[in-house]
C-alpha cells in the first residue's frame, strides 16, 4: 500500500518531537534510566524519579490527542484510524514484555532512546539497536513458521 507524502511528513515531524522531548528530559541516557530503575535505592536516595513524570506527561498528551483525533471521521494524515488488533493479554504479550523489560533493565535503554541516540554512535548504542533487529527478526521468522505451520495443518484435514 502506498501511503502519501502527508503521511510521511507527519511521522517524521512526530518522530522528531519525541526524539527531541527524550533528549530534553533526558530519557536518552542510559545513566539516568538504570538511576529510575535502581528502586532499591530509594532508601539511601539514590532513585531518580524523573521517568515517572516524563511517562505520566506523556500519558496525559497522548489521551487528550486520542479522545480530540478520535472527534474527526477520518484522521488527518491515514486513510482511515487503526487500533491493535489484539486486546487481551496472553503469555505471548506477558513474555515479551518480560523480555523486553529485561533488555530495559539491563541496557538502560528501550527502542525509542536508542534510536535517538543512533547519532551519538557510540558501541552500546549501536549493538544494542542490532540486537533489537535481530529480536524483531527473529520473532517475525517465528510467527512466519507458525503461520505456514498452521496452514499446513488446515490444507492436511
Amino acid at each position: 500500500m502506498r501511503r502519501p507524502l502527508v503521511f510521511h511528513l507527519t511521522a517524521l515531524v512526530a518522530g522528531l518531537i519525541f526524539g527531541l522531548g527524550l533528549a530534553i528530559s533526558g530519557m536518552t541516557s542510559p545513566a539516568k534510566v538504570k538511576a529510575f530503575l535502581d528502586i532499591g535505592a530509594m532508601r539511601s536516595g539514590g532513585w531518580d524519579p524523573s521517568l515517572a513524570f516524563v511517562m505520566a506527561a506523556a500519558v496525559i498528551v497522548t489521551m487528550a490527542a486520542v479522545r480530540i483525533g478520535h472527534r474527526r471521521r477520518q484522521p488527518l494524515a491515514a486513510p482511515s484510524f487503526s487500533a491493535p488488533p489484539a486486546r487481551r493479554i496472553d503469555a505471548r504479550l506477558v513474555i515479551g514484555a518480560a523480555i523486553f523489560g529485561i533488555g530495559w533493565g539491563l541496557s538502560g535503554l528501550c527502542p525509542g532512546p536508542a534510536i535517538a541516540d543512533i547519532v551519538m554512535a557510540f558501541p552500546g548504542i549501536l549493538i544494542f539497536i542490532v540486537a533489537m533487529g535481530l529480536g524483531a527478526t527473529i520473532v517475525r521468522l517465528i510467527g512466519r513458521s507458525r503461520g505456514a505451520a498452521a496452514a499446513e495443518d488446515e490444507g492436511s484435514i
